[in-house]
């Protein structure tokens, strides 16, 4: 584990490598799983702020799942995460002509409508974040339907970090990366 500042950050985000690989996968992080994908509280506010905004860029089942249940719903943990439609992909995701699965909140975002991109736990992912009384932990998730990502990550040989470094820089701070990328450094040498 390598500490910076207020986090313990598993070394597998720099040893693995990743880079999502969407015309093999076909976005099935968001559609696959038992649960919408984690919120945190401000980000339930954040969605409903934007609702409006984003419901022109979803698909009707989308729309009537979150009509039905919210923006957000309580987990089984207690916890904040997206609403899924009939119990399968989120809420809020839409289907290129292709199959490919993508966040409609990125859409809207791209489209200007909104100015947040997408929940933390989605713009994130392979990494998962825990927060404890004394730190917050940062590790590397493990999941099957993520193997083209790892393949493809590999043949280009980028660590899940720098895959990730947008997102890890909007959830930490540019300073918090370049303490990552010098650790990186040592541990690679």
């Amino acid at each position: 584990m390598i500490s910076i500042d207020n986090t313990l950050v598993s070394e597998d985000i720099i040893k693995e490598e990743f880079v999502c690989n969407l015309s093999q996968c076909k976005g099935q992080c968001c559609i696959s799983g038992e649960a919408g994908a984690p919120l945190d509280t401000e980000e339930v506010a954040i969605l409903e702020q934007h609702k409006d905004a984003i419901l022109p860029y979803l698909n009707a089942n989308g729309k009537a799942s979150i009509a039905h249940f919210g923006v957000a719903v309580k987990g089984l943990d207690g916890n904040w995460e997206t609403p899924l439609v009939d119990g399968n992909e989120c809420a809020y995701t839409v289907f290129s002509n292709t199959g490919i699965a993508k966040c409609g909140i990125e859409v809207a975002f791209k489209k200007g409508a909104i100015d947040w991109k997408k929940p933390m736990s989605c713009h994130l992912y392979p990494i998962r974040t825990k927060k404890h009384t004394a730190f917050t932990a940062v590790n590397y998730h493990r999941w099957d339907i993520c193997s083209a990502a790892c393949d493809f990550g590999k043949s280009l040989k980028i660590p899940v970090y720098q895959f990730l470094k947008e997102s890890l820089i909007r959830k930490f701070g540019l300073s918090w990366f370049q303490k990552l990328e010098e650790s990186a450094a040592k541990i690679n040498n």
